[in-house]
């Protein structure tokens, strides 16, 4: 069975590793737990889009093609950088919202190599998690303040919301090839 850039897997879950569940509170060993799983998802990705071919690559998931998801997960890490390295050297900064959509409807997203993206994810995460394993207790609690949530975020619920946020991503690639057999 092989799908095309043309069909959109409807049937795909909308969330297959399950919808975020925000922490309530900052819990220091929940927190290096988060930096250990956002440490292990370029080798997640990576495996997750090894050997597929141009076609494969092509194949939607949802509203997706495997190559924008790719894509979109280092985009949207390198935001993420971004924005805790704000947070640690300003008060309470306020981030600029992207429209994730639009960045992959760009021609990088649609057409470009996807193993440029995976060398971002793996060179931002490893950046991230080292700045991560070097901060101070009180570094948790810093904040961005994010103007389309209308809220504070803290560093410590980044890290909670990327570690989902990759996960989700991987297993949408994950669900395509158990559901495809590739």
């Amino acid at each position: 069975m092989l799908a095309t850039a043309n069909a959109p897997t409807h049937q795909a879950p909308e969330f297959p590793f399950g919808p975020y569940q925000a922490p309530e509170a900052l819990d220091v060993n929940q927190f290096f737990k988060h930096i250990d799983i956002l440490a292990a998802q370029p080798g997640r990705l990576r495996y997750a889009v090894h050997g597929l071919s141009e076609q494969q690559i092509e194949t939607r998931y949802r509203n997706w093609t495997v190559r924008q998801i790719v894509h979109h997960v280092a985009d949207s890490t390198v935001n993420m950088y971004c924005r805790w390295k704000l947070a640690m050297t300003e008060q309470r900064p306020t981030v600029k919202p992207y429209i994730e959509g639009d960045w992959a409807r760009l021609p990088d997203s649609l057409l470009g190599e996807h193993t440029y993206s995976l060398a971002m994810f793996e060179a931002t995460i490893g950046r991230l998690t080292f700045l991560a394993r070097a901060m101070v207790p009180s570094d948790y609690a810093r904040c961005i303040w994010h103007p389309q949530y209308e809220r504070e975020m803290s560093i410590w619920q980044l890290a909670a919301l990327y570690a989902w946020h990759g996960n989700h991503h991987i297993s949408q690639i994950e669900w395509l090839r158990n559901h495809y057999r590739w």
